[in-house]
């Protein structure tokens, strides 16, 4: 008998990302929006059988064309425009007002960081409509104030849209580069999480690997007991992994994003315990008294520490302290090992912990304790202040 077949799996719906347009195509809808609007104000003069003809309606064609040259040349574009507009009216051709031909030239030319160019030309054109129209010989050729308020508002809008595009384009921009140094920089900070909890749990698994081969055939139940250890911290490092890999695959700060804080302190003695180190540990620190960030970096001191002084202390015990007080975190790991001895260069591990700690705005110090072992002493704050991201 055939097994039943497995169900079908759901698909999940893909998130669709917005299709960006081509600039090109929007350079063209703008240039056959710009030819008709100057026909459709040509055609629209009660006169246009007397003023427009052929020529009119070419140079319409001309001004929308022009529009093609925005993003390569739009100081030629604007310079062609404003020579087109006063070579137009040359011809007595329909009015069509001075600014309207030249508002997509003065509107690409702010957004192409010519705004300079672009004021220069629009007021070239409200003056040249200005003179002009106060010495015009008939009734039609006066000036109003309702035209040279709506050339200016025209040609003042233009320019303002095109600054307005362009800043935000800018702005987009910069959040863009933004974001990924702030990618970059989680990218790191998991960098060091990993290993962090990879080299502690090594540490541990190097030392009770070597107890193990000592006691196989001599004391079996010793190695027996290092080697569930060995397991222990295997297992841990595997949890790790899966967890950072999870956090890579899935959404940014999920529930797998949180760092360990000073509540997984006591896990990391008892880690530390069972390698034969004797550990004290005193925490006076309220729940909820630090932010995470603030958390998670003491956490990792702690066990950047407690690492140290399996690997190279030769110490025996070593004590865990953290306070909060005044506003301030006071962390230390002092161990009664050899010390650090004359000519130490500092490690990664140190350089490491340094880094995180003054990022947060807090300090670091590492070295030898005046009555024999070593210290860890870091300084942090309990909140961090608060501004823009």
């Amino acid at each position: 008998m055939s097994e039943p077949s497995a169900a079908p799996r759901a698909v999940e719906p893909r998130a669709v990302e917005p299709r960006a347009v081509d600039p090109r195509v929007t350079d063209v809808v703008l240039a056959l929006a710009m030819a008709l609007v100057v026909a459709v104000v040509i055609a629209a003069d009660p006169a246009a059988v007397r003023h427009a003809g052929p020529g009119a309606y070419l140079f319409a064609v001309g001004f929308g064309a022009l529009v093609l040259l925005r993003r390569r040349a739009p100081r030629v574009m604007l310079v062609i425009t404003v020579l087109a507009v006063f070579v137009y009216y040359a011809f007595q051709f329909a009015p069509i007002g001075m600014a309207l031909p030249a508002v997509a030239a003065l509107y690409s030319a702010a957004e192409m960081r010519r705004t300079g160019w672009a004021i220069g030309a629009g007021t070239v054109l409200i003056a040249v409509a200005t003179y002009y129209r106060t010495v015009g010989n008939t009734p039609e050729e006066a000036l109003t104030p309702y035209e040279l308020v709506s050339d200016v508002a025209l040609v003042a809008a233009a320019i303002a849209l095109g600054v307005a595009v362009r800043l935000s384009r800018e702005a987009r921009g910069h959040e863009a580069r933004a974001a990924e140094q702030r990618l970059q920089a989680e990218r790191l900070r998991i960098a060091r999480d990993l290993h962090d909890v990879v080299g502690h749990n090594l540490s541990v698994i190097a030392l009770h690997s070597g107890v193990a081969a000592e006691a196989v055939g001599r004391d079996d139940d010793a190695a027996r007991r290092a080697l569930g250890h060995v397991r222990e911290a295997t297992s841990g490092t595997l949890h790790e992994l899966r967890s950072t890999v999870r956090l890579l695959r899935g959404p940014a700060g999920g529930p797998d994003s949180a760092p360990t804080g000073l509540a997984g302190v006591d896990a990391l003695a008892a880690s530390a315990r069972a390698a034969g180190l004797v550990v004290d540990v005193e925490l006076d620190v309220p729940a909820g008294a630090l932010d995470g960030a603030v958390d998670a970096a003491a956490y990792r001191v702690v066990q950047e520490s407690l690492t140290n002084v399996l690997r190279h202390a030769a110490a025996g015990r070593v004590r865990v302290s953290a306070e909060a007080a005044v506003g301030r975190l006071a962390l230390q790991v002092a161990d009664d090992g050899r010390g650090a001895g004359p000519g130490l260069v500092p490690g990664t591990g140190i350089s490491g912990m340094r880094e995180r700690v003054t990022l947060l705005g807090g300090t670091l110090t590492a070295g030898d304790a005046p009555g024999g072992g070593f210290v860890v002493a870091a300084d942090l704050p309990l909140r961090l202040e608060t501004g823009e991201a």
